[in-house]
């Protein structure tokens, strides 16, 4: 065993994870405000709201995310005419794919609310639009909250699949120098292990945010 090639090869594993985070955050970021618009369609009363939303949730969640990616990377360079670049079109396909998640969760945190605080809303004057905005949306994100970081704790997880499209993220890099070093036991198991603390550290704030929550109810 030589984990000295931790310690020879860390700058790219550790430029390989500060991509892992950048890609997990631009996706999370692009895909929650969309999973709200998403989200509120699905709970619409109007049909050209509801059904186009409701079909874009059940047709992404219906197809595995490794496809989506090669959908993107592969078919918008002909669409276009112009190539995109890997990191692109994987954050693309992210903020594609988890907003049909992140919709889910918002319809569900939006519906935990109960109907009486939308109808207080209505009576004081405030618009549908309003009552949204600021009496239910913030109380369901505050529900929300413990399952959305569940959901960023898995998209963090799937940036690994980014690699089949060049993406030199953390899980390529340690494959890029394991095809140099022929170290794969020590290279695989630090990469495990580093998944797992930062997964670790997302579940135990989860259980933490889940606990405060009860109390504030």
């Amino acid at each position: 065993m030589d984990w000295d090639v931790i310690l020879r090869n860390l700058p790219f594993l550790l430029m390989g994870l500060q991509t892992t985070f950048k890609l997990a955050i631009v996706a999370a970021a692009g895909a929650f405000p969309l999973g709200i618009l998403l989200g509120l369609s699905r709970l619409s009363s109007k049909w050209w709201l509801y059904y186009p939303a409701s079909a874009y949730v059940h047709l992404i969640r219906s197809v595995p995310l490794i496809l989506v990616i090669f959908w993107f990377f592969f078919l918008m360079p002909i669409i276009t005419g112009r190539p995109v670049g890997s990191f692109t079109s994987a954050a693309v396909a992210f903020i594609i794919f988890e907003a049909a998640y992140f919709a889910e969760i918002v319809r569900a945190g939006i519906q935990s609310i109960s109907k009486g605080q939308v109808m207080a809303g209505l009576s004081t004057g405030l618009s549908h639009i309003s009552t949204m905005r600021h009496i239910v949306l913030p109380q369901a994100i505050r529900n929300m909250i413990p399952v959305l970081v569940t959901q960023v704790i898995v998209l963090f997880q799937d940036t690994s699949l980014a690699y089949v499209i060049g993406v030199r993220e953390f899980l390529r890099w340690t494959s890029l120098v394991d095809a140099r070093e022929f170290r794969s036991i020590e290279l695989y198991a630090t990469a495990a292990v580093v998944y797992f603390i930062i997964c670790f550290v997302g579940s135990t704030i989860t259980r933490r945010l889940e606990k405060k929550g009860g109390r504030l109810r």
